[in-house]
């Protein structure tokens, strides 16, 4: 059965609404009768770049590519200078934008993007955001990906925080949609336009980033203007630091704060935490498993992607993916302290750049903080440290190094302190 066909028949023609969109409130009903981009140049196994966001428009098309076993690539507006090179990486032979379809001329082809067409199945290419090299071309199989659905579960009225180009992004639409639950797009993604949305709407899971949450901390919007709807916030996509979570829990005693964690190249992994106040989570789910290897988390899932189109497969040769997360163990429980590029090494003594913005943050007065290793002829690194005050003329950069010297052993204190904003980029996380 198609996959629009199995959810009409799952929705029936219920008035309740599934999407809750800038443009007004729609019934999965009202969002499969709109008008449909015209598709009929488009065949099976055509890679098909979407540039959208979560409305009625660009969610139909989603799910209509996916019907025809097109390899469907997600981007949104904000990455728009780097379409061309994402055209060009995936092999795209169609861009579509709103309802505008137009074929590019594409005559290169790949050996995993050939398989998927063998298989005649649908496919997902996501790029990875890393803040080193051009992003990586992820290639999924879409069917694996929509296994996970086939076991219901309960959903609440979910705000889609994260990018139509984004695999929690997808995650989130497709969940509410095989669930009958709700999703509510932001008309904006800034701290009043998500409480503001959250509020209008009895938004009850708020799923976002540390560096959205750090940003909500300094506005001085909370607890006042968190609506009492809400019950979960989740976070993930980059490190959550101690201090931060601490305030949110004290802050927020009724939400409960949930820890996620994944990679696009691994698809969905299911994650527990181990408390609303601990970054120690269960790491797991069916067909996964986990191990430590020199204190770095190593992934093997069976619902990896295919591979890389711009790069040499990452897994060893019995599928274990090497995360680059350093992590601590307890009792089964992982805690990520940082990445391997965030290990500074000051003349052999090892340290996470994490341990330098937790003592940082402990500091009184600072919104944002990001720490470094820095290349020095003598001890090999030195640590540096960006601090955004939240009032710089308050600030006494005297003090807060003797904070720092007194939290920190010598090795550990930065020796350069720069007192500026901390570059954050449209996903809501540092650069």
């Amino acid at each position: 059965m198609r996959l629009i066909e199995k959810l009409t028949k799952k929705w029936g023609n219920a008035a309740d609404p599934f999407l809750i969109h800038p443009s007004g409130q729609l019934s999965f009903s009202e969002v499969s009768k709109q008008k449909p981009v015209d598709l009929s140049n488009v065949k099976q196994g055509d890679v098909v770049a979407l540039i959208g966001d979560f409305d009625p428009v660009s969610i139909l098309s989603l799910l209509s590519l996916i019907d025809l076993g097109a390899i469907l690539v997600p981007l949104t507006v904000e990455t728009r200078e780097d379409h061309e090179y994402f055209f060009e990486t995936a092999l795209v032979d169609f861009v579509i934008e709103g309802r505008t379809v137009r074929r590019l001329d594409q005559k290169e082809t790949h050996p995993i993007i050939n398989e998927l067409r063998r298989r005649r199945n649908a496919g997902l290419v996501l790029f990875s955001t890393g803040t080193t090299g051009r992003p990586k071309a992820i290639l999924h199989d879409f069917s694996y990906f929509l296994k996970r659905f086939d076991t219901p579960r309960p959903t609440l009225r979910t705000l889609n925080f994260l990018l139509f180009d984004h695999i929690g992004g997808i995650n989130t639409l497709l969940h509410t949609l095989f669930n009958k639950g709700v999703v509510i797009a932001p008309h904006e993604r800034s701290v009043e336009g998500i409480l503001s949305t959250c509020e209008k709407y009895q938004v009850e899971v708020l799923p976002t980033t540390p560096t959205f949450l750090r940003m909500l901390l300094i506005s001085g919007f909370i607890p006042k203007r968190v609506p009492m709807s809400l019950k979960i916030i989740t976070y993930g996509t980059e490190r959550m630091d101690q201090p931060t979570l601490d305030q949110l829990c004290t802050l927020l005693p009724e939400v409960d704060f949930r820890q996620t964690f994944g990679m696009s190249e691994l698809g969905i992994v299911r994650v527990k935490s181990e408390s609303r106040s601990s970054l120690f989570m269960k790491v797991g789910g069916e067909g996964v498993e986990t191990r430590i290897v020199n204190g770095i988390l190593q992934i093997r899932s069976a619902n990896r992607m295919l591979g890389y189109l711009n790069a040499p497969s990452p897994f060893s040769q019995d599928g274990w993916y090497d995360t680059k997360d350093v992590v601590e163990e307890k009792n089964g429980l992982y805690k990520v302290i940082g990445r391997t590029s965030e290990v500074i090494n000051v003349g052999g003594l090892k340290f996470m750049a994490s341990e330098l913005e937790r003592v940082a943050l402990l500091y009184d007065g600072l919104s944002l903080v990001k720490a470094y290793g820095k290349d020095n002829p003598i001890t090999g690194q030195h640590a540096e440290i960006i601090v955004q005050p939240k009032r710089y003329e308050e600030f006494d950069k005297n003090e807060f190094k003797k904070h720092m010297q007194n939290h920190l052993q010598n090795h550990m204190t930065p020796r350069k302190i720069r007192v500026e904003k901390v570059a954050v980029g449209h996903r809501h996380k540092r650069s």
